[in-house]
């Protein structure tokens, strides 16, 4: 048997305008959990989609179990023992979870016809792997959380008892019970020799299931690793190229709230949430904390117009308005940044200047006449602000890497000039250094006057940037914490008793 069950040698990979992956090598032992960690942009997706068959590299090799191995497909790459769980979702929303775990590989009977019973059966033994209960095999994955179509999505490939499996960013979605559940599994595959890539911006998550590390900067390999040689301060400085010494970094002390600029009074959706009220003042950062399923999201989907037959009451500046879309929203000053970036985010074949300026296209259009020089000069703007790793402002959005994404909807809603400006998972698939930069805007912003409203499944963050913090639990709000008494523990009682 070979030393590495899979070993890539001198990766290279060239889109137009930037150079992903120079040269870069890694070697993953049999049984072993390999990190892969980097800033966005630093090759790591790319490098996946080359050992999973969707890119080829134009120069290196690949070697799996010590053979040289080349492929010309994602198909390729599982029947090599390849499995890959990329950071952007790939199920077919119009399909049950069996049938999405199982595609292409159903169960047939007489007439080729699907066994519908033995393909839930079987999906259902899949589902039982991760506890997941609350999942069915005949259920359409339209109808299930983010954080559920990312377990089918994991489990889809650990159906193809891959010997390597790569996952990419897989508990963004995920509850911290849901993780611990993920690491079980993870734990249970690596005793039966399958090795695993992990990529995670979560770098606590790494010390806790990984044991090797490899880090990327600029599409260069920097360091790998044992990671019980290392330290999160190492792992941060060689990905970056600096030392980052308070990612958060609080606001002045001194810095003034002002008055009340929003509320929203007995907001309630049947079945969905219900009783939800709450008021943010101009230049603070209010927190939503809450388990997966709780109603944040929803409710802040409610404020921004996007959601039909709600009773309740939303108030702007003390005065009463009715929000029925999100054109009403906009025009009271309300931005939304959505939690699912890839299907209500952004527009991935489009260039990335289309997308920092699709919301204020009156800034630069006149009747029929378009002012080229200003929308350049808007997008080059929030490129800067928001320091967006792309060759130019042409590029298609969707060859940027999925944290320079997330930077590009964020800066498209800023040029807008909101008052109130709600982030849903802001930081989510996002590294340790674009994550202080993001923080540090936000700060500018509030302090500019500008009401900040925050869902984050990261209670680090929702502890460290909030002003207060209002948890809901079932569709209603359980409690809300000043800044000085958000603490984890009582974060988590409010969140789940």
């Amino acid at each position: 048997m070979a030393e590495f069950i899979l070993e890539a040698r001198g990766i290279t990979k060239v889109f137009p305008g930037v150079c992903a992956l120079n040269n870069v090598d890694l070697r993953v032992r049999q049984g072993e959990i390999h990190a892969v960690v980097g800033e966005n942009g630093a090759g790591k997706s790319t490098l996946m989609l080359i050992l999973g068959g969707i890119y080829r590299p134009d120069a290196g090799q690949i070697f799996v179990d010590g053979q040289k191995v080349q492929f010309d497909s994602a198909h390729g790459a599982n029947s090599k023992g390849i499995g890959v769980v990329y950071q952007e979702l790939s199920l077919a929303q119009n399909l049950t979870v069996a049938e999405n775990i199982f595609a292409n590989r159903q169960p047939v009977r007489a007439l080729n016809m699907i066994d519908r019973k033995l393909l839930n059966r079987q999906a259902a033994q899949m589902l039982a792997l991760a506890n997941a209960d609350a999942i069915k095999p005949d259920m359409p994955v339209s109808d299930l959380s983010a954080a559920n179509q990312q377990i089918v999505e994991i489990l889809k490939a650990m159906s193809f008892n891959p010997k390597v499996l790569i996952l990419d960013e897989p508990t963004s979605s995920l509850t911290g019970t849901e993780v611990k559940q993920l690491f079980k599994n993870i734990r249970r595959l690596k005793e039966q020799g399958v090795a695993i890539i992990y990529i995670s911006h979560h770098l606590q998550e790494l010390f806790e299931i990984a044991d090797t590390v490899t880090i990327l900067r600029d599409g260069l390999g920097i360091f790998t690793g044992p990671l019980g040689e290392t330290d999160e301060e190492f792992i941060i400085t060689k990905m970056v190229g600096r030392k980052i010494e308070n990612i958060y970094g609080r606001r002045d002390i001194n810095d003034k709230i002002g008055a009340k600029l929003f509320e929203a009074k007995d907001l309630c959706r049947k079945g969905v949430f219900r009783n939800v009220s709450f008021h943010i003042n101009s230049g603070e950062i209010v927190g939503f904390a809450g388990l997966v399923g709780a109603g944040r999201s929803e409710t802040m989907k409610c404020i921004f117009g996007l959601t039909k037959n709600y009773t309740g009451n939303i108030y702007i500046n003390g005065e009463k308005v009715r929000i029925k879309t999100p054109k009403d929203a906009m025009r009271h000053g309300i931005a939304l940044i959505p939690e699912d970036r890839k299907r209500e985010g952004i527009y991935r074949i489009k260039s990335v200047r289309f997308n920092s300026t699709i919301e204020i296209l009156g800034k630069f259009i006149r009747g029929i006449f378009v002012n080229h020089a200003k929308e350049e000069e808007i997008t080059q703007q929030y490129i800067d602000m928001m320091s967006t790793k792309t060759p130019s402002q042409a590029q298609l959005l969707g060859n940027l890497s999925g944290g320079n994404q997330q930077k590009v909807m964020i800066g498209r809603w800023l040029a807008a000039e909101p008052k109130i400006l709600i982030l849903d998972e802001p930081t989510r698939g996002v590294d340790v250094g674009a994550k202080s930069e993001i923080y540090a805007i936000m700060n500018r912003l509030v302090k500019e006057g500008m009401a900040i409203i925050m869902i984050s499944s990261e209670l680090p963050e929702i502890i460290n940037m909030s002003d207060k913090v209002y948890v809901m639990r079932d569709g209603h709000i359980s409690g809300c914490l000043d800044h000085t008494e958000a603490v984890q523990e009582r974060i988590m009682a409010l969140a789940a008793r």
